[in-house]
């Protein structure tokens, strides 16, 4: 079998991707595109992908696209390694039913402070002429993009964002308290935990991990998945916010010394 992974580092569902492979030591070529610069939008990447986003598997000549397919496929064409989806039909419906919510609240949520915080500057650079042109050519951000403008998203955006985040936390926290943990469905790691992950691991890359401050079994969830031997080969330079975006960085090391 042969992998190639059309990707970003930084892209929070092409880690989904990336922590799945190398959880599963299956060894794949990596197409890294910069999405700031457009790459998802060229021919020859629509070609694979029309939804113009990332990530894209090329199994073999099987094109594979959607994060949360694509974990399923590999989880069910390699379940050699570690198995990641639960053999009794229940427990698999509702990790089913978990990376549904997954995608629909916690996943679209991140993406305002993400913009807001880490793109913001580079849009608020162009020309109002240059920024519809970019926000034209995404076929599924369109909206998205043209909502939060050269500006960025408005206060009650980003404050309801937090708020979806936030009820996120508190489901993450009342999952494992149901199942007994350490992870979602109990004491496996499954396809939900790391549907997930992405998107924790950057409200903390942004700064805002004391969000789930009080909420002790969702910090031993993210100490336990960054303990995962997957995660560092997931996460290689480069896959964080704050060392591509110097600005970042500088918040974050402002916030902590006022703290």
């Amino acid at each position: 079998m042969t992998f190639t992974l059309y990707n970003a580092p930084q892209s929070t569902c092409s880690q989904r991707v990336r922590f799945v492979l190398n959880a599963k030591k299956l060894a794949f070529a990596e197409v890294k595109l910069d999405l700031l610069a457009g790459d998802q939008f060229k021919p020859d990447y629509l070609a694979l992908n029309p939804n113009g986003v990332v990530p894209t598997l090329d199994h073999d000549g099987a094109i594979v696209i959607d994060s949360s397919v694509i974990i399923e496929y590999l989880d069910e064409i390699a379940p050699a390694a570690e198995e990641f989806t639960p053999r009794d039909p229940v427990s698999r419906a509702k990790m089913r039913a978990l990376m549904r919510f997954i995608d629909e609240v916690p996943a679209a949520s991140v993406r305002v402070p993400t913009y807001n915080l880490a793109f913001l500057p580079r849009f608020a650079a162009m020309s109002e002429a240059e920024f519809l042109a970019f926000a034209e050519s995404k076929p599924l951000r369109k909206e998205f993009m043209l909502a939060m403008g050269r500006s960025g998203f408005p206060q009650k955006d980003m404050d309801a964002a937090m708020a979806r985040l936030r009820r996120s936390y508190e489901r993450m926290d009342t999952e494992i308290a149901q199942s007994g943990g350490p992870w979602l469905l109990g004491g496996a790691i499954s396809l939900a935990d790391i549907a997930l992950m992405p998107a924790i691991v950057r409200m903390a890359d942004l700064g805002r991990a004391g969000d789930w401050r009080g909420l002790p079994r969702v910090q031993r969830w993210y100490d336990a998945i960054r303990a995962h031997p997957a995660f560092r080969p997931t996460y290689y330079p480069g896959s964080l916010l704050t060392e591509r975006f110097p600005h970042l960085r500088q918040a974050e090391l402002a916030s902590a010394a006022q703290h």
